[in-house]
């Protein structure tokens, strides 16, 4: 009898394959799952097996996130962190204090502030300068569409009251037209052109930091979400070309390339020559990311009908569509006859239609290809949209971590949807029930990229921790092992990694054991579990 290397035995094993099996024992030899079941397992334990008892605790696949930017994630815990916090005098302290403990930095950069922390979610040039007033000051928001910047930093960059707003963004403005030191979407590569790029070292760094802090979660690949330039930013390729090389990237990566919407068809051949350099030992770049709108707190996210004012009262502004809706049905076509696979931003519901009517034109004119397109984000969907996921085979990837009341929420959205159109925010459940393949990702660093507690608020569709007993859509709530699914089996579906994602005798031994079995305990309670250790391909890669 030939035995195995690695034999987990005495707890709940989550399959996560078709029939939702439960076993209580599983068998590791190499790098992939040679048996799952029960007392039969011990059989294949030898002298020279590792014999994991799990005491009760949970054993699950590994898992994946379908949109994330571990690159950008990783490179800015070395910044100025203004996560974690939502105080504007909490933001002045650390910002200070960064600066004086970098006085040799040319420019202070971070990234974390939330729009909740100021009125209307705009702070001002001024507030910056009260704590530094000397130096270039440029921070990224929470959700990464906007930037917060100093004067000096406009000065730099030369904005008065004359610029002009670009087509793909806002300069927010005092009363006489002066920037006011907020800006929205496309108008921060004004300011970010200017910040000393990070290093390819910086990059690798900020991956392995990523990586280390991923793996000490329970995630054993991803997809990242922008491999490209973007707003100034550098690409974050060479970091996972360069680890893939040396064998330092222990996660599954596919990565998603920028298609860059101040170009046109001219720039696939590119995507094409990218895709092929980007492919070595554990990652590979196969997927074209389109950003098809902004977000619902600044008014880009493109909506079928226009945002309301603070009164209540329809807006002139309906959002903005990135990519003309008719053009991107023929990018589409095109990238899909090439077997890209497309993932959208596509947030307000217009910008939903026009992704699945470029998904139909492509199933029109190439027929079904198995691409694997998917939507991201998803916040707004018409109702009448909801049914054509299954229908075209276009995949719901889904950040469940914003599906709960907290103030960005409530101040800063649901007034300027209206009810109406509120109540069609992140229908999980109804894209459920309609057929639709669901993914999960968490989009970190805009949101904490921890799968738990993106478990537990679409399972329980309320933030971990909330007193106050506000649901957000009850009705939209998901079952514990559907949304466990699709952190595992669909995001690896989505990612391409066919051969992990279940736990399956001949797939990859991509393995977490969380601290407690969360089917046995109340759902307000999932946030609350552990990550213990994370296995990829049978190699232990997190030890808690």
């Amino acid at each position: 009898m030939n035995h195995a290397d690695l034999v987990f035995t005495g707890g709940p094993v989550f399959t996560a394959d078709a029939a939702r099996t439960r076993a209580t024992a599983l068998a590791v030899t190499g790098d992939r799952i040679t048996a799952v079941g029960h007392q039969e397992i011990r059989e294949l334990i030898g002298p020279g097996t590792e014999v994991v008892d799990l005491k009760g605790r949970l054993l699950v696949p590994g898992f994946q996130d379908s949109h994330i930017h571990a690159v950008y994630g990783g490179t800015e815990l070395a910044e100025c962190d203004l996560t974690e916090t939502v105080g504007a005098d909490v933001y002045l302290d650390r910002i200070r204090a960064f600066a004086d403990a970098h006085p040799d930095r040319e420019w202070i950069t971070g990234s974390g502030w939330s729009l909740e922390s100021f009125e209307g979610g705009l702070p001002t040039r001024q507030l910056l300068d009260s704590v530094v007033a000397d130096r270039p000051v440029y921070l990224v928001n929470r959700d990464h569409h906007g930037a917060w910047a100093n004067t000096r930093a406009l000065e730099l960059a030369g904005l008065t009251r004359d610029t002009p707003d670009p087509a793909d963004g806002r300069i927010e403005r005092e009363p006489d037209g002066t920037p006011s030191g907020v800006l929205q979407e496309g108008a921060t590569a004004l300011v970010a052109r200017l910040v000393p790029p990070t290093t390819a070292a910086d990059r690798l760094a900020g991956l392995l930091r990523a990586q280390q802090l991923l793996h000490s979660l329970g995630i054993t690949g991803w997809q990242d979400a922008l491999l490209g330039v973007f707003n100034g930013q550098p690409d974050p390729s060479d970091a996972y070309l360069a680890a893939a090389r040396a064998g330092t990237l222990t996660a599954r990566v596919t990565g998603a390339l920028w298609w860059d919407r101040e170009r046109g068809a001219e720039q696939i051949p590119e995507l094409v020559a990218r895709r092929k350099e980007l492919t070595y030992g554990r990652f590979r770049a196969g997927s074209v990311k389109i950003m098809q709108d902004g977000i619902a707190e600044n008014f880009t996210a493109a909506m079928t009908t226009p945002y309301l004012d603070g009164c209540g009262c329809a807006t002139a502004n309906s959002g903005l569509s990135f990519v003309d809706p008719l053009t991107l049905r023929e990018h589409v076509t095109a990238l899909d006859a090439l077997d890209f696979q497309v993932h959208f931003h596509a947030l307000g519901d217009r910008a939903v239609r026009e992704a699945l009517d470029a998904v139909e034109a492509a199933l029109a004119a190439n027929g079904q290809r198995g691409n694997r397109h998917h939507l991201a984000h998803l916040q707004v969907v018409h109702p009448e949209d909801i049914g054509r996921f299954a229908r075209l085979g276009a995949i719901a990837n889904i950040q469940p971590l914003w599906a709960a009341h907290e103030p960005q929420m409530d101040e800063l959205t649901i007034p300027f949807l209206g009810p109406e159109r509120a109540a069609w925010q992140y229908p999980f459940g109804d894209l459920l029930r309609t057929g639709a393949t669901l993914a999960a990702g968490s989009d970190w660093p805009v949101s904490s990229p921890d799968p738990l507690a993106g478990l537990h608020v679409a399972v329980n569709r309320a933030e971990p921790g909330a007193t106050d007993g506000r649901v957000f859509l009850p009705e939209q709530r998901l079952d514990l092992g559907t949304a466990l699914a699709a952190y595992t089996a669909g995001s690896a579906h989505v990612n391409g990694t066919d051969q992990a994602g279940s736990l399956r005798p001949g797939l990859l031994a991509d393995l977490v054991v969380l601290d407690r079995d969360v089917f046995a305990r109340p759902a307000d309670e999932i946030a609350e579990a552990r990550v213990e250790r994370t296995y990829v391909g049978g190699q232990l890669v997190h030890l808690a």
